[in-house]
């Protein structure tokens, strides 16, 4: 998902903030974890019945390693990048609060979209932007952060 905040009065400045794309919410996790659970051990207490004294044990098992699989899909979908764009600065952040990973003058900052990758390229310095988005939202971004770096410096590129 990629969100565009304008920050200026006149649209000189404007921060793109990147999200991959999520499914579920985290109560429909929760339910499907809850699902997954139940069918499951449903299943190891028929076979309980039917004389297999270990299907508790790996049902305890496996309700274990399903909950740590989908907690691990749960927090790769946390993840977020911003791109700020300035009449005088463009930086690439990984996450909230954390330090630039790519600063350079936009002047000199080229978007190179391609097959499945855009990257933002200055002096030899490259970083690949919306790693985790699907193929047309890339697409997308490489064509918003075109028209933003033409609009920063006054130009059509």
């Amino acid at each position: 998902m990629i969100q565009v905040l304008r920050s200026v009065s006149d649209g000189s400045h404007a921060q793109l903030v990147l999200h991959p794309p999520r499914a579920l919410t985290a109560r429909q996790f929760v339910q499907l974890f809850a699902a997954l659970a139940g069918l499951m051990w449903f299943t190891a207490s028929l076979a309980w019945w039917s004389g297999n004294r270990l299907a508790p044990a790996f049902a305890l098992l496996h309700s274990f390693l399903v909950g740590v699989a989908l907690r691990a899909v749960w927090r790769s979908g946390e993840r977020r990048e911003e791109i700020r764009v300035g009449p005088d600065c463009v930086e690439v952040l990984l996450a909230a609060g954390s330090s630039p990973v790519f600063r350079a003058h936009p002047y000199w900052v080229r978007v190179v979209a391609e097959k499945e990758r855009v990257l933002l390229v200055s002096s030899g310095r490259r970083v690949e932007v919306g790693s985790f988005l699907a193929p047309a939202e890339r697409r997308e971004l490489a064509v918003t952060l075109e028209g933003l770096l033409a609009t920063g410096n006054g130009c059509n590129r």
